[in-house]
């Protein structure tokens, strides 16, 4: 009998969890408005203000920070905004810093001009440059209005955690804003608002279990918030229209509760199975390279280059053997292209590299039958080098 495939791509997306598909299921069968209110509609907004204690709950948030998106995109592009409002008084950010890391949903700029833009290079070892960022919030034009870093947490690539502390120091003493991408961070490290000093953070549904199409903007106060995006009937105290997405908010706030559960444990069997691997990968080809090795990480993830061997090739490879894994990040509809992330660290992304990750359901079976995997691709490619 054929082995299943196995699944090593939940950094793409995490498998959907069984008490977040219990809890769409539920959603799907109210027949409410949470906007109605009759009885059918309370009972549908009392789903939604379950999930927002969830959800902040999760992060160390006041429920009432949390405005639920479409997604971590849209929740990015809400957030990047020049205009924001300090109560009723309208706030100007003349400026966002962004590290050469980002996603492209941040690094893009959201609302802001490109010529608003300013990219902050990072380290070899893959975390942004503090002294380049002090830089430039130093030459920071004051006039134009406040300056906004953005920040992710940990890298989706390379799972690099970035030093979001020092960060926000640094954009406090010029009086600023921070945003972090939280993404790949959620449910694989604890995730605390206030302990980061951040001013917003966002959250997408799939990325830790629960469905897709689902995201979150978490705030540390009410009175600072950014003009909408997203204008219709007031929903989410006017900070995004449109009717309540019920299925995936109540599947994103289940997803949050089992993240927060046992997650020390969790991330150590995780921690111990992708130390399994790379070891297992490191024996089979000496020459592979795991970048940001050397750094802090989220437990789950392992980004590696193998010479002479190109990430789509790999890609392939390893979906033939019948395992799922990415080269690079999964936000560019399929196309597998040279890695921002490894350019901006001052390495070759010619090749590229081939990002594993894995979850709470991943096992070391699976991590084994990987190892064989690579080791037999490995080969291959010293076999054709040789032919060449």
């Amino acid at each position: 009998m054929a082995r299943s495939r196995i699944y090593l791509d939940w950094n793409a997306t995490a498998p959907l969890l069984q008490e977040a598909r219990d809890a769409v299921m539920l959603a799907l069968d109210s027949v409410g408005n949470p906007s109605s209110v009759h009885a059918e509609g309370r009972a549908a907004r009392a789903m939604v203000e379950k999930a927002r204690r969830q959800v902040a709950s999760l992060v160390g948030a006041q429920p009432a920070h949390v405005v639920f998106t479409g997604s971590a995109t849209e929740a990015a592009n809400l957030a990047l905004s020049p205009s924001y409002r300090m109560g009723r008084s309208p706030l100007t950010i003349g400026r966002l810093y962004v590290s050469a890391i980002e996603h492209p949903a941040v690094r893009l700029g959201g609302r802001f001009a490109a010529g608003q833009v300013s990219e902050i290079a990072v380290t070899p070892s893959g975390q942004i440059d503090l002294a380049a960022l002090e830089a430039a919030l130093a030459a920071h034009p004051d006039e134009d209005g406040l300056p906004m870093v953005a920040v992710m947490l940990a890298n989706n690539e390379t799972g690099i955690i970035q030093p979001v502390a020092d960060v926000a120091r640094r954009v406090r003493a010029k009086g600023g804003l921070l945003l972090v991408d939280a993404v790949q961070a959620v449910g694989r490290m604890p995730v605390n608002i206030a302990a980061l000093d951040a001013d917003f953070l966002i959250l997408s549904g799939h990325k830790l279990g629960g469905p897709k199409g689902i995201g979150a903007l978490v705030s540390r106060g009410e009175t600072l918030m950014p003009q909408p995006l997203i204008r219709g009937g007031g929903q989410e105290k006017g900070h995004r229209g449109g009717t309540e997405n019920l299925p995936g908010i109540v599947g994103l706030g289940a997803a949050c509760e089992f993240a927060e559960k046992d997650l020390t444990e969790r991330n150590f069997r995780i921690a111990a199975l992708r130390e399994k691997l790379e070891e297992g990968i490191r024996k089979a080809a000496p020459d592979v390279v795991i970048h940001g090795a050397g750094v802090d990480r989220i437990a789950n993830t392992s980004f590696f280059s193998l010479p002479g061997l190109k990430a789509e090739t790999g890609q392939i490879a390893f979906d033939l053997e019948g395992i799922a894994l990415s080269a690079g990040a999964a936000c560019s509809s399929g196309k597998v292209g040279q890695s921002h992330v490894l350019t901006a660290m001052g390495l070759d992304a010619a090749l590229g590299g081939l990002r594993l990750s894995i979850g709470a359901a991943t096992t070391e079976e699976e991590i084994g039958h990987a190892i064989e995997a690579f080791a037999r691709i490995a080969a291959r490619r010293r076999v054709a080098g040789q032919a060449a």
